[in-house]
């Protein structure tokens, strides 16, 4: 275990180990917690990672006890790492509302006061939590996807544009696909990025494969219920997929008939996104 990393639990789970982990985050300047799940392997065997991105009001522990996707990552040799969603504690700016502040960090770097102190999970997640995690667990160089939920599913695509180098594999459940077109985002960005609609473009999904202008990876996989309540006024998948469509990004784009936006849609979709990562990471 690498100095400064803490494990707090360890749970023996289809025949991995489910554990949850603390280090202090110099990016950020707080702790930070996460959970990983290790299959069961050779000792000298690398696995490829899947990294889940929770949402609004979540922490890693969420995804981590209600999705149930140790028992595919099993069976599949995947690493599976759920990082908090925003940093937390006394000293970190927060606001009353679920959709601000501490647990709504929406993967990105602030530049306004008072969040840009702490809240720059990007460059968390990109340059401090990737590189921890390949120094203390068996990760498989090169190997990495990354996945969310909602507010999550918005990090998974937005950072898989941003930093193609270090994301191979992406997909995403009930995401957030055009946060400067929706009240989520536009609530976020107007306080973390202030009036800069440059900026706004910069992390959102729609936009940042448009200016792409081609296809980032083989498949993009989208699940959404079609009884989700923010379905047509915040997530918008039409949108993204007109967009994959302009590009000629391959999207698969399932709506899956009576599903709501809760945990139980995400534990009924979780495995085929660990089948999609695995295929493309290992195959």
């Amino acid at each position: 275990m690498p100095d400064g990393l803490q494990q707090l639990e360890a749970h023996a789970c289809f025949g991995g180990i489910q554990g949850t982990y603390q280090h202090h985050a110099q990016t950020l300047g707080v702790p930070m917690r996460f959970s990983a799940f290790v299959p069961k392997r050779d000792p000298s065997q690398q696995l490829p990672v899947m990294i889940y991105l929770s949402g609004l009001t979540c922490t890693e522990q969420n995804v981590t006890t209600k999705a149930g996707f140790q028992a595919r990552a099993s069976d599949l040799g995947m690493i599976v790492v759920c990082p908090d969603t925003s940093p937390r504690g006394e000293e970190v700016a927060d606001d009353p509302a679920y959709d601000l502040g501490q647990g709504a960090g929406f993967y990105l770097d602030a530049t306004e006061e008072p969040w840009k102190q702490h809240f720059r999970m990007e460059t968390y997640l990109c340059q401090e939590l990737l590189p921890l995690l390949a120094s203390a667990f068996p990760v498989l160089p090169g190997a990495t996807g990354i996945t969310g939920h909602s507010m999550g599913g918005h990090g998974a695509l937005t950072l898989a544009l941003r930093h193609p180098e270090l994301f191979r594999s992406v997909s995403a459940i009930a995401p957030i696909v055009a946060p400067t077109q929706c009240p989520w985002g536009q609530k976020a960005f107007s306080a973390y990025l202030g009036d800069n609609r440059g900026a706004w473009a910069r992390h959102d999904a729609c936009e940042l494969l448009r200016a792409r202008g081609r296809k980032l990876v083989e498949t993009i996989l989208i699940d959404q219920g079609d009884a989700d309540p923010f379905l047509t006024r915040e997530l918008m998948p039409e949108r993204f997929a007109a967009v994959c469509a302009g590009v000629g990004q391959p999207l698969r784009l399932n709506m899956r008939p009576g599903y709501d936006h809760s945990y139980y849609f995400v534990a009924t979709v979780i495995d085929s996104h660990i089948n999609h990562h695995a295929a493309a990471l290992l195959g």
